[in-house]
């Protein structure tokens, strides 16, 4: 079989965690934070996982991570 090739923008986006779970940056937390509140900035903070609906699509693009 073939070598697959990795979707190179999904690789700079997801990261794979130990368990195989898929860990995103949040959106929304790059620019223009001056008038967003110090709440939502916050909340926005650190990175979350895939949620289990989208897993299978992203593990699809990153088929050696």
């Amino acid at each position: 079989m073939p070598k697959l090739k990795t979707h190179s923008a999904s690789k700079k986006r997801f990261k794979v965690t130990a368990t195989g779970r898929i860990k995103h940056k949040r959106a929304h937390k790059s620019h223009l934070l001056t008038h967003e509140s110090s709440k939502r900035k916050r909340k926005l903070r650190g990175t979350k996982l895939v949620h289990p609906s989208n897993e299978k699509q992203i593990k699809r693009l990153l088929p050696y991570a």
